[in-house]
């Protein structure tokens, strides 16, 4: 992966996010990867959709995917619904793992 790749990660808030963020942030860092990565609320998807490559959803959101994917349609954005084993323990490695399936 040779550009930077920008990835929004969300929860209902962005607090639980914000943990998952900077340990998948500190992994990507271990393996010399460039990711920039936020943490936000799930009210803000729509002010970010046009500046990210990937959008990482809390486990607990999945109701909202098909409004997501209102969001989506028509661009790039990969949308990945997280796995509650990795979510739940904040295992940003594992995490990481399932972003880069997607790319």
């Amino acid at each position: 992966m040779s550009k930077k790749l920008k990835v929004l990660l969300v929860c209902g808030a962005g607090a639980s996010s914000g943990f998952m963020a900077a340990n998948i942030r500190k992994e990507a860092a271990k393996q010399g990867l460039k990711i920039d990565i936020k943490a936000r609320g799930e009210a803000e998807i729509e002010n970010y959709i046009d500046e990210i490559d990937a959008l990482m959803i809390g486990p607990h959101l999945a109701y909202i995917l098909d409004e997501i994917e209102e969001y989506t349609h028509g661009t790039e954005v990969k949308s990945l619904l997280m796995k509650p084993e990795y979510y739940a323990t904040l295992d940003g490695k594992a995490a990481l793992a399932d972003l880069l399936k997607e790319f």
